[in-house]
């Protein structure tokens, strides 16, 4: 089980909401959010209802202001629990949409996927096992995109606006 609470306000303050499960629109327990406490589990926050726009992984800890968080606003929406997993961990890429192209198959976090890869683009993907969070620049920054198992046969199924994948980790609790 997974425990957050979302503040209204900076440093803990204000309206809060806990929650501990997933939630399609949050708008009615918050108008903004500017700090949050994961007491427990990990979560993916939307900056748009029903798990859409900017996507931000959330671990335990502290976040006492959405910058923490890389956050652009303090508009949060949606939040989706992250199942605890603790098996293996088995993700291919490809160069091109529907799996076609170079493929390589990954089961551990890619710090730099064109040091991997010898691609900037990913086009598609299966997630065959374990929960994975592709990040838009190396090093894990930028924008972020939780897949969950399953075959994404294009990059905007995994909900992006191109095909640039900087890294990638596995989610896990620690």
């Amino acid at each position: 089980m997974g425990k957050i609470i979302f503040y209204e306000d900076k440093n803990f303050l204000g309206r809060s909401y806990e929650c501990g499960n997933d939630c399609t629109d949050l708008h009615s327990y918050f108008s903004r959010c500017n700090s949050i406490r994961v007491e427990s589990g990990c979560f993916m926050i939307y900056e748009r209802p029903n798990f859409m726009g900017h996507q931000y992984f959330m671990r335990r800890g502290e976040y006492p202001d959405y910058q923490r968080w890389m956050g652009f606003s303090s508009c949060i929406r949606s939040c989706r629990m992250i199942p605890l997993y603790r098996g293996s961990y088995r993700l291919r890429i490809y160069e091109k949409p529907d799996f076609s192209g170079h493929v390589m198959e990954f089961m551990d976090d890619c710090p730099c996927v064109s040091d991997r890869f010898h691609h900037r683009h990913v086009y598609s993907s299966n997630v065959m096992n374990g929960f994975w969070i592709f990040y838009e620049y190396p090093n894990y920054r930028g924008r972020q995109y939780f897949l969950r198992p399953g075959e994404y046969r294009r990059y905007r199924d995994w909900c992006a606006t191109c095909a640039i994948v900087g890294s990638f980790r596995r989610v896990n609790e620690f």
